[in-house]
């Protein structure tokens, strides 16, 4: 049978179809689609390279060379080149290649969906696990250039394991998840997925000795918006006259994380509302880090953070942005908390699909008992960092 492919720049109805990196639905782009419509390929691209300058403290760097600049310069922070599509109306797919990563981390996403109903669809491979906002919304749309530090900076523990300390956010994941829009208002997700985050794309979980249940993450999200499905965006010069609300709980349990050294639970409140120019949202986290017993290690450790951030376009091309980051990193145990006050411009280039942001961040410390203690409580985290990013998306 004789396919024809056809590329085309119009506007269609090709629901499901995303990519978690540019915002695909309604897009005017290149489509190939089959003559008779059962089959529809979107190909996407998005860099994004960037300037940074992170000053960091004296604490923590060699004595014999004292150089608090480190960690800048120029970097293509990604690299991502994406196919999305459909087939026979029933079944969406996505696949993205990141050239600036390496390993398994190269493999962004590849994922496919059975769509039985907007209320049931089920999805399987390698993609976002249901948790933090900050991490749902698109990648190419957010207000700031660079993630809350307290979402991936791993936590403070006074022990040295074989393994990495958690943080809070859980990323991207090779699983399986079933989710769906009920009456356009209710959003629900949950799934199963390794617990071993991007960087690895194999089956390597066990059972749990403690728990006698795979060593898998288990993760679950529900969302509530009363005026309708939201925007996946974080303020968007095409998107200036809407009014949308999202409020949204989410938890997870990964059982033997990290490698056996803990069972990790988190959970999660989210707040969105984009409204005209105005876009605002917050977030709170909790984790819940508690050794397995080989550790022989008693405590167990619990860890808040959270922000809480703001957009307006003062015209329809700049937008500009203030961010408060909240982070209980040394644990509840122990007394004080950083604080990261962040302040971001964003210039949209409309026609040419080129977005410019740029934000300064300042780390401050709060509370510790002592000069040790918050020295101790920021190790490899810069107290000024400034960053400059151009981003190209197709």
């Amino acid at each position: 049978m004789l396919v024809f492919l056809a590329v085309r720049a119009q506007e269609k109805s090709d629901k499901y179809i995303e990519s978690d990196v540019v915002p695909l639905s309604g897009k005017k782009g290149f489509n190939f689609e089959t003559r008779a419509g059962d089959f529809t390929l979107k190909p996407f691209v998005l860099v994004q390279t960037s300037a940074k300058m992170n000053y960091y403290d004296d604490e923590g760097l060699d004595l014999a060379d004292q150089d608090n600049i480190a960690n800048s310069g120029f970097e293509v922070g990604n690299a991502l080149l994406g196919f999305a599509g459909k087939a026979f109306n029933k079944l969406t797919f996505n696949l993205t290649l990141n050239a600036a990563q390496s390993g398994d981390a190269l493999l962004q996403q590849a994922w496919m969906e059975y769509n039985v109903k907007d209320e049931l669809r089920f999805r399987v491979g390698k993609f976002k696990t249901p948790f933090a906002q900050a991490y749902l919304v698109t990648l190419g749309e957010t207000l700031f250039p660079a993630l809350p530090l307290s979402l991936v900076t791993p936590v403070n523990i006074p022990f040295s394991l074989n393994s990495v300390n958690p943080n809070f956010a859980t990323g991207f994941d090779l699983g399986v998840q079933v989710q769906g829009l009920i009456h356009n208002k209710l959003e629900y997700r949950a799934g199963i997925f390794n617990g071993t985050g991007i960087a690895v794309n194999g089956a390597k979980k066990t059972l749990s000795d403690d728990l006698g249940i795979p060593s898998l993450l288990y993760a679950a999200r529900i969302a509530y918006m009363p005026k309708g499905s939201t925007a996946t965006h974080q303020g968007s010069p095409n998107d200036l006259n809407n009014n949308k609300l999202l409020v949204a709980l989410s938890a997870s349990y990964n059982v033997e994380a990290n490698w056996q050294a803990s069972n990790d639970f988190r959970a999660g409140l989210e707040f969105s509302w984009l409204i005209n120019r105005w876009y605002f949202g917050a977030e709170a986290y909790y984790l819940n880090m508690k050794f397995v017993k080989r550790q022989q290690i008693a405590p167990l450790y619990q860890f808040a953070g959270g922000y809480v951030q703001g957009g307006y376009f003062v015209t329809d091309k700049i937008q500009m942005a203030l961010r408060y980051d909240f982070f209980d990193r040394n644990s509840m145990r122990t007394d004080g908390y950083l604080n990261a006050p962040a302040v971001g411009f964003n210039y949209f280039l409309a026609g040419y699909n080129l977005k410019l942001q740029a934000m300064y961040q300042y780390l401050g410390k709060w509370g510790h008992t002592d000069q040790l203690e918050r020295d101790n409580d920021d190790m490899g985290m810069a107290q000024h960092a400034a960053q400059v990013m151009l981003q190209f998306s197709f």
